[in-house]
This record gives C-alpha cells, sequence and structure tokens, in this order.
C-alpha cells in the first residue's frame, strides 16, 4: 500500500511552496507547480529514509478530509514513492501512437524514455491515478 500525504501548495508563478501539515520541517519549493510537487515528493521521500535511519516509524498521514486548507493554499496528497535503486527490466506492449507520443515527449524534455515513463508513471500517482 502506498502511503500518501496531504500537502498544501501556496505561491505565486514562479515561486511555489509545499508543506505538510502532518510532516513539521518538510517542505518542497518549485518554479512551477509541477516542479514543486516533484520536489515535495522527493522531500517526503529523503523524510522516510532519514526518519527509518534513525529507527523511528513514519508518521501517520492524515485523511484528506480531516485537513483544512487556509485561505490561498490548495490541498492535494503526495505519494510515498520508494525508489529501490535496482533497474528491472520491462517488456511491454504499447499501442505505435502511444510510443510514438512517450518519444516526442521524452525528446521534447530531453529525457530517455525510459526516464520519460518513470517520471509520468510517479506524476499519475501524485493525481490519485
Amino acid at each position: 500500500m502506498t502511503l500518501r500525504y496531504p500537502a498544501l501548495i501556496d505561491g505565486e508563478k514562479g515561486a511555489y511552496g509545499v508543506v505538510f501539515p502532518d510532516l513539521d520541517g518538510v517542505v518542497a519549493m518549485g518554479d512551477t507547480i509541477d516542479d514543486a510537487i516533484l520536489n515535495a515528493e522527493e522531500a517526503l521521500r529523503d523524510y522516510a529514509l532519514d526518519t527509518e535511519r534513525d529507527g523511528s516509524r513514519l508518521a501517520v498521514p492524515s485523511a484528506l478530509e480531516d485537513v483544512a486548507a487556509p485561505s490561498g493554499s490548495t490541498l492535494t496528497s503526495i505519494p510515498l514513492i520508494r525508489l529501490g535503486g535496482k533497474p528491472v527490466r520491462a517488456n511491454m506492449m504499447l499501442d505505435a501512437d502511444v510510443l510514438a507520443f512517450i518519444d516526442a515527449e521524452a525528446t521534447r524534455r530531453k529525457m530517455t524514455r525510459t526516464n520519460f515513463v518513470s517520471w509520468m508513471t510517479r506524476r499519475v500517482a501524485q493525481m490519485g491515478g
């Protein structure tokens, strides 16, 4: 089961911040909302690694319904996605147009196909997909 932690996003174009109401001191920033969310995922992963390294237990995430979003903030949730660091080969069949889209977007973002698919998977997880 993937843990999802409530997060509050605020800021303005060019400077966004993310805080976790359940996790004092765990914050992230980004020039765009997308960057701030991706950086929040990384901050959450770092929190989990540090907490477990210290022999402590992870905080239990609050239900989104129990978190009040202050005026000007947007409430979302960030999944705790652990990266094992061990690459695993995955053989998949994709529609030709889907693969063409993946390749075009990966090229546009200056990413490899593998990095793009991994990045998009994390994005879908962040949306609760």
